[in-house]
């Protein structure tokens, strides 16, 4: 093929898409296409106008912003972070994966919780993750989940306390499940498989955001790509691979993409950075010949779930100043028992607490709220009306403010209604393993298999088995299947190197 090079289509522009791109342009390869379903790069990462400012519709934090971590590495690179994101301390300090902050708590009956109560039940339910993510396959029941480990360690503490410090307590343990539900995008942690909780790697460094908007970083390694690389409005319908088909060269490519609008691709490699709730949908008809077993029973083990934001703002914030995070607790709720189901009643009360968007001077005043599950997915079906009356309502009730003002404005993600992603990222779920995220990650065909290995490879935040749900597991991602192909040409890299000399 000479110093041609291969022809590269690229199925998704999330991050994990442009980071092989621009990996492989940097390389040598001169002949990629992205490929993009909807009118915008940039995937599960989406930073949108709202009050004063900009907000982020995906992706929030960078989890873990220290130098292993390439989002921040490179988003430190391009000058996109504040400076408090920079400082050692804050890059060297192990927040398990958790905001240290301290919560406001407010109660549904308007009353507040000690703080000793809350510091203390923190420090057990932190002990008790630790816990869950200590155990090995030796150790643990294959069909065991955190939550009933977690149930478990709640019903032995509990024996422990007096009868009203119980119910409290229950009612606060509860809370903390439903962040943990966020954080995991799933609708239960019975959900989500115990003997592989602990593969699942953090970083140190206390989560930070982006001044300008995570989108900052997409639209920077994007800039580095020529201008026509990105085609928006692509939606891909088949992936015909290990057959012969003519490019307008006259040469015969194993690989050819067809899109929804009837045009078709050549490449000799085509790189899927699509979503596990896209695959879910439709890893059968997807490819032709169809994946095998294998990856058709990964992608049916793995678990993908939905994690929504509603963002209000007020015009005034009737919460502390310096408060960051707003947590409410049910009272009544326990994580010991399963209430009724009952989503047009009850959804609301899956809503794990608000964080407080900074800085009110240049964003105004937002709180941000984190729903997931099934209760996430029925609020997608409201009207921005009936949310924004529910949020009223609910705020009335836990401050115990009749007359609190409603929000000005509201803007909230419908992860799970977009065609194209289908829910918010990945777990491991129960009946699942790491090694089902690896069979998702192994490309076809397998190298040793055939004389043109790797036509189609896998990238995206479900592939990377240490670092599923993140932006930097995507980053990571779309970089291992680029260092795929260069390693495969050897002979571009040396072109490179010759023409920087």
């Amino acid at each position: 093929m000479g110093v041609r090079g291969p022809t590269v289509v690229v199925i998704g522009a999330g991050i994990a898409g442009i980071g092989a791109a621009e990996k492989l342009y940097q390389n040598g390869f001169r002949h990629i296409r992205i490929l993009e379903a909807t009118g915008r790069s940039g995937g599960r990462i989406r930073t949108q106008s709202f009050a004063k400012g900009l907000v982020e519709i995906g992706a929030q934090w960078i989890h873990g912003p220290s130098p292993e971590n390439l989002v921040f590495q490179l988003s430190a690179q391009y000058n996109l972070l504040g400076p408090d994101a920079l400082l050692e301390e804050n890059q060297k300090m192990d927040v398990g994966g958790h905001p240290p902050a301290i919560p406001v708590i407010y109660t549904s009956s308007g009353k507040n919780i000690s703080m000793p109560l809350v510091m203390n039940l923190t420090s057990l339910y932190f002990e008790w993750l630790e816990k869950a993510r200590n155990f090995t396959k030796d150790t643990c029941s294959p069909d065991a989940s955190v939550g009933s480990f977690l149930r478990q360690e709640i019903l032995r503490s509990s024996k422990e306390w007096d009868k009203d410090t119980c119910e409290l307590n229950l009612a606060v343990l509860r809370s903390f499940l439903n962040i943990e539900c966020c954080v995991s995008g799933t609708h239960t942690m019975d959900h989500v498989a115990l003997c592989p909780y602990g593969e699942y790697t953090m970083f140190l460094g206390l989560d930070c955001t982006f001044p300008t908007g995570f989108e900052s970083l997409v639209n920077r390694i994007k800039a580095n790509l020529p201008n026509d690389t990105v085609i928006l409005n692509k939606a891909v319908e088949k992936i015909y691979w290990d057959g012969s088909f003519q490019g307008r060269d006259s040469r015969a490519y194993p690989v050819q993409v067809q899109c929804e609008d009837g045009e078709t691709f050549v490449a000799d490699h085509v790189i899927v950075t699509v979503p596990l709730g896209f695959l879910k949908k439709h890893a059968d008809n997807f490819l032709s010949p169809p994946l095998p077993l294998s990856k058709k029973q990964a992608i049916k083990n793995l678990g993908f779930g939905t994690m929504n934001k509603i963002l209000l703002e007020f015009e005034k914030p009737f919460w502390e100043p310096n408060s960051s995070y707003i947590q409410l607790v049910w009272e009544g709720g326990s994580p010991l028992t399963e209430p009724k189901k009952d989503l047009k009643k009850n959804w609301m009360k899956k809503l794990s607490g608000f964080v407080v968007l900074e800085p009110p001077a240049q964003l105004g005043h937002i709180l941000c709220g984190f729903i997931a599950g099934e209760e996430s997915e029925y609020m997608e079906s409201l009207s921005d009306e009936e949310v924004l009356f529910t949020m009223t309502s609910l705020l009335r009730q836990f401050t115990g403010n009749p007359e609190l003002p409603p929000p000005i404005s509201i803007l909230r993600s419908k992860w799970h209604s977009q065609p194209y992603t289908g829910g918010s990222y990945s777990y491991v779920a129960v009946g699942s393993s790491g090694s089902d995220i690896d069979s998702l990650a192994e490309p076809l065909p397998k190298d040793k298999d055939t004389a043109k290995p790797s036509q189609v490879l896998f990238a995206g935040e479900a592939t990377e088995r240490n670092f599923y749900s993140t932006t930097h597991g995507a980053l990571m991602s779309g970089q291992r299947e680029a260092q795929r192909l260069i390693d495969r040409y050897p002979e571009l890299g040396t072109a490179v190197s010759k023409a920087k000399l």
